[in-house]
């Protein structure tokens, strides 16, 4: 390349740059380039990244798209460099007509923000289209009257460019008799016409053969030509006249076939044959289609196809009437037809560039679509709006003209809402309007803002003690109102300990299933209550999670047999003696058999009853079936043998029963034997009388002051649960619930218990204790004697009451309520 070619080169870079840089300042915002049309494949349009804002190395991981309707892949970009360039052959004409403006409008999108530029590229005009005439071969009839300056019209040529390079000039071979009247650029309706010079003679020359040539005004120019063959006839000397010499006709587009657009009429001011006219069409224009049909006789011009004003805006019609003489003669007139617009395009959508789903965590004002919409019609009937479907999260926001951004415009809740069916409808502004609808499915994806949850707060559950290892006690169950991973659900124990051993080694809980399981047999002796708490996590990211309370109560199971209590402080279970003097009354008590049971409830009621002695002899003894009391059933007497042994059976009540046999030795003495001993016997039975009375006062005195310290302590809760809002712990106070209460006795279920109760945190607590029984007269004394009997013992069914009437109450409040019943009772 030489230095000069260089230098040129510069000068129009530099120029180029200069016309880029204006079409920035005047496109209020956007960016505006030029391209003249015909460039070949990759010629420099501009630097799009740079004059948009974007770095070089966002363009790829942005996703930098190009997108252009209709307009094929005429122009790319190159990701590497950010250069916008010619892609494909760009014809102005192919692509705008005879528009006077052209352009190519690029939408440039960007991800990650999702961003969206609009991008204007002129294609300039260039000479590529010569003048063009309809016909080769213009034939004109002219006759020899003609006198100088007669004008006859002749069919132009025509130009695809624009501007200057559809600017035409015409030249006529030179010739003597005929000369060219230009059209006025003034008067655009001016016609091309050869105007006569002088008379014709058709002896002379009956015929010419002129060549026309169009110029057009590019640089270089290029040319058309036209042969004009002017036949000279025999005088007709009167030309059929229009009444004007153009004519203006609107007409709505759609008219139907056979719409009568203009009825010409031309005058002959010949007589007979020359005369008569009749009319043909010389040409329509611009394209030529048989659009109308013209009737030869009448002159009536009809329409003959579907004018469509998207299509073309204006007709110009030529139309020739000509004479019946010999030669005939002819006139001419223009008929230019308007087409006016109606509302016969819907708008349409287009819905590009969906950022689905929309999480529902999703920020409003977030952009969740791209709508452009378009009206082929003009005016009114092509101004467009468009609305989304009502009482929805997301609105429709104008960007540009004709162009919308679909935006949430509101909170997402996928489990309130999941799928969202919008509808997006344009709306013309014409009468009737027009309107197109598009649909918008909307997807609303998961996020994990729910947490598992439970049924109850806390679930209760019965097992028996002495379970086998493994067995299922309940199961819990969580639902999480998220869907796939985030609504998938685990369990585990709350870990807490349990005394001095872990809870996990009481029990398990199957992670996905939710049951749990006793992992060793459970004693309902060590532990009553067993409370935890189970945790249901989802697994979302972050996972959430709740707890639920489980109450295992362990129900009591007759596995513990009587026990007999050991005759005297100090002494071991051995067998029980006791002198009788034979002078005793009858009904006198001489003995007592103490025994305890370390069950519950019906497993802890025990029985007595006397064995038969050896031989079938009868016992001048009997026991009290619930007291043990061993006491005389007649007066005793000589036949009696002095010494007595009885075996006396305890028994519960448990299913099976179990036992345990008390032998009692008793020695039959009279009054005056062994003094010494009644003596140290009667001093003793009186010191144990003195030291009896003295252990009942203090015992009154304790059980007063505890009964006045209960009755305090109380007050203080009731007043504090009162005046505080219930707190949910592990071994939280309940409120006492009264049971069974009657003439005998009532029970209540409370929050002191003599038994062991754990719920995983805290020391033993108790949860079920009597109140003092109205007993009937005839049992104040036995009530008595077993109270200072039974005041250190372990808890239990006391021997010392007759249950007759207790039975009928504990049984009948056992009917009601058998699970606050299985616990141990207790009577004061």
């Amino acid at each position: 390349m030489s230095a000069t070619q260089r230098s040129g080169l510069g000068n129009g870079r530099l120029l180029l740059s200069l016309l880029l840089l204006a079409a920035w300042e005047a496109g209020s915002g956007q960016v505006h380039y030029s391209v003249p049309e015909e460039a070949k494949h990759g010629t420099f349009v501009g630097r799009i990244a740079q004059d948009l804002g974007l770095e070089l190395t966002d363009l790829v991981p942005r996703l930098f798209r190009v997108a252009s309707k209709g307009r094929g892949d005429l122009l790319e970009v190159n990701l590497q460099n950010g250069i916008l360039f010619v892609n494909s052959r760009i014809d102005r004409e192919e692509l705008c007509g005879r528009s006077a403006e052209c352009s190519i409008h690029l939408e440039v999108i960007v991800d990650r923000p999702l961003q969206v530029f609009h991008v204007e590229v002129e294609v300039k005009d260039i000479n590529d289209n010569p003048p063009v005439f309809s016909l080769r071969e213009q034939k004109l009839m002219i006759s020899e009257s003609k006198q100088p300056d007669s004008r006859f019209p002749l069919e132009g040529a025509s130009d695809a460019d624009i501007g200057e390079n559809a600017q035409l000039t015409y030249r006529l071979s030179k010739n003597e008799y005929f000369s060219l009247e230009l059209p006025i650029n003034s008067k655009p309706t001016k016609k091309l016409s050869l105007t006569l010079k002088k008379s014709l003679d058709r002896e002379k020359i009956p015929e010419f053969n002129l060549l026309l040539t169009a110029a057009d005004g590019g640089k270089p120019e290029l040319t058309g030509t036209v042969q004009l063959f002017i036949r000279v006839l025999d005088i007709n000397d009167n030309d059929p006249e229009f009444e004007q010499s153009e004519y203006r006709v609107r007409l709505m587009e759609n008219s139907a076939k056979e719409t009568l657009v203009i009825q010409l009429n031309a005058t002959d001011e010949d007589e007979g044959v020359n005369g008569e006219v009749t009319y043909s069409l010389m040409s329509i224009k611009p394209n030529g289609k048989p659009l109308f049909t013209l009737d030869e006789n009448n002159g009536e011009v009809k329409v003959n196809g579907t004018l469509d004003y998207e299509e073309n805006k204006f007709y110009e019609i030529e139309v020739q009437a000509t004479d019946k003489g010999n030669p005939p003669m002819a006139g001419h007139c223009t008929v230019w037809v308007e087409i006016l617009d109606a509302n016969d395009n819907a708008p349409e959508i287009t819905v590009t560039s969906l950022s689905l789903p929309v999480r529902e965590d999703t920020q409003p004002s977030t952009v969740i679509a791209l709508i452009s919409v378009s009206d082929r019609d003009s005016g009114d009937n092509g101004q467009v709006i468009c609305f989304l479907t009502p009482n929805v999260p997301f609105k429709i926001v104008s960007t540009f003209k004709n162009y919308y951004s679909l935006v949430l415009d509101g909170t997402l809740d996928r489990e309130s809402v999941s799928v969202y069916k919008l509808v997006v409808t344009a709306r013309d502004g014409g009468s009737p309007s027009l309107s197109a609808t598009a649909s918008v499915s909307v997807e609303v994806a998961d996020v994990n803002d729910n947490a598992p949850a439970f049924a109850q707060p806390q679930y209760t559950a019965f097992v028996k003690e002495n379970n086998p290892p493994g067995c299922h006690i309940f199961t819990v169950s969580a639902r999480d109102a998220d869907a796939q991973e985030n609504a998938l659900v685990s369990y585990s124990l709350v870990e807490r300990r349990v005394g001095e051993r872990a809870l996990s080694s009481y029990v398990s809980v199957h992670a996905e299933s939710g049951k749990v399981y006793a992992l060793q047999p459970l004693d309902h002796e060590e532990l009553e209550l067993l409370q935890f708490q189970v945790s249901a996590r989802d697994a979302g990211v972050p996972p959430l999670g709740s707890n639920v309370t489980l109450q295992v109560f362990v129900l009591d199971e007759n596995d513990n047999a009587p026990a007999l209590l050991p005759p005297g402080p100090g002494g071991g279970p051995s067998a029980l003696s006791q002198v009788v003097l034979r002078s005793v009354d009858p009904g006198h008590v001489v003995a007592k058999v103490r025994a305890v049971d370390a069950d519950s409830g019906y497993n802890a009621w025990l029985s007595y009853e006397l064995l038969p002695a050896a031989g079938g002899a009868r016992s001048p003894f009997r026991v009290g079936l619930y007291t043990g009391e061993i006491s005389t059933t007649r007066a005793l007497d000589e036949a009696d043998a002095p010494r007595q042994r009885l075996l006396v059976l305890v028994k519960d009540h448990g299913e099976p029963a179990l036992t345990a046999t008390a032998t009692v030795l008793l020695s039959l003495e009279d009054s005056g034997q062994a003094p010494k001993a009644s003596s140290r016997a009667s001093s003793g039975a009186a010191g144990a009388e003195t030291a009896l009375v003295d252990v009942n006062v203090y015992l009154i005195i304790a059980i007063c002051a505890v009964s006045s310290l209960l009755v305090l302590t109380l007050l203080l809760y009731t007043a504090l649960r009162c005046s505080a809002p219930p707190s949910e712990g592990a071994c939280g106070p309940v409120k006492p619930r009264l049971v069974c209460s009657s003439a005998v006795g009532s029970w209540s279920f409370s929050q002191e218990r003599r038994q062991r109760v754990c719920s995983g945190e805290g020391p033993p607590k108790t949860d079920l204790m009597a109140f003092s029984p109205s007993l009937p007269p005839g049992l104040d004394r036995e009530v008595g004697e077993e109270r200072q009997e039974a005041g250190s013992h372990h808890s239990g069914l006391v021997s010392s009451i007759d249950p007759s009437p207790l039975l009928e109450v504990y049984v009948n409040c056992f009917k009601k309520n058998p699970v606050y019943f299985m616990d141990v009772l207790y009577f004061e």
